[in-house]
C-alpha cells in the first residue's frame, strides 16, 4: 500500500497559514501542528526534558516539572548559538512524533505537518514529500496580527518578522503558494491542492 504524502504547510507570523490549515481538515485531511507538539513534548517528553535541563540548567523548569519558557526565552533572545543548541534537541523529537503521528494513517491519500519553519521537501530527513508556502503582504500579516493580539506594538511585530526568514527564502523552497491576500479567494486553492496530493499528482509549481 502506498503510504500518505506528508505536506509541509509554512508561512511568516500573519501570512495564514493556520487558516488554510483549517479548510485542509474541513476536506477531511488530518493536520500535525508541529509548534503546537514541540510545546507538548517539551514539557511531557521524559528524554527531552531531560536533554533540556542538561543544556540550559535546573531553572529550564520550574519546581511542578512545567517548561518555563519566559525564562528559556530570556536565555536564547540574544544567543543565536544557544537557541540553534536547544532545536537541536527539540526538532529531532518533533520529527520522531510525527513519523509516529503519520503511521495512525495509513488510508489517507496525504496528510498536513503545519509550522512556522519547515525546511525543503526532503531536507534533513524532515520526511515532507511537498512544501506548500502561505504568502501574503507584509502591512496585510501585521494588520492581523495586530487585531489578533492586540497585546502587540506594530514594533514588537516587526521585530518578530525581522528574525524570521524572508519571503523570498520561503518562496525559494516552494512547492507550492497559496495566495493570501484578500484578492483571491482561499477556498479554492487549497480545492485545487487537494484534488492534486490526492491523487498524487504532479510536481509542484504556483497553484
Amino acid at each position: 500500500m502506498k503510504k500518505p504524502l506528508l505536506i509541509g504547510v509554512t508561512g511568516g507570523i500573519g501570512a495564514g497559514k493556520t487558516v488554510v490549515c483549517r479548510i485542509f481538515e474541513a476536506l477531511g485531511i488530518p493536520v500535525y501542528s508541529a509548534d503546537e507538539r514541540a510545546k507538548w513534548l517539551v514539557d511531557h517528553d521524559p528524554v527531552l526534558k531531560a536533554d533540556v535541563t542538561r543544556l540550559l540548567g535546573p531553572e529550564a523548569y520550574d519546581l511542578a516539572g512545567r517548561y518555563n519558557r519566559a525564562w528559556v526565552a530570556a536565555q536564547v533572545f540574544d544567543n543565536p548559538a544557544l537557541l540553534l543548541q536547544l532545536n537541536a534537541l527539540i526538532h529531532p523529537r518533533v520529527y520522531a512524533d510525527t513519523r509516529l503521528w503519520a503511521s495512525g494513517y495509513p488510508d489517507k491519500p496525504y496528510l498536513i505537518k503545519e509550522a512556522a519553519l519547515l525546511r525543503a521537501a526532503g531536507e534533513d530527513g524532515n520526511n515532507l514529500d511537498k512544501l506548500v508556502v502561505v504568502q501574503s503582504p507584509l502591512e496585510l500579516r501585521i494588520q492581523r496580527i495586530r487585531q489578533r493580539d492586540p497585546h502587540r506594538t506594530e514594533a514588537d511585530i516587526r521585530n518578530i518578522i525581522s528574525r524570521q526568514i524572508s519571503d523570498e527564502e520561503r518562496l525559494a523552497i516552494a512547492d507550492y503558494v497559496i495566495y493570501n491576500d484578500e484578492t483571491q479567494l482561499l477556498t479554492p486553492q487549497v480545492v485545487r491542492l487537494h484534488e492534486i496530493f490526492s491523487t498524487h499528482g504532479p510536481p509542484g509549481g504556483p497553484v
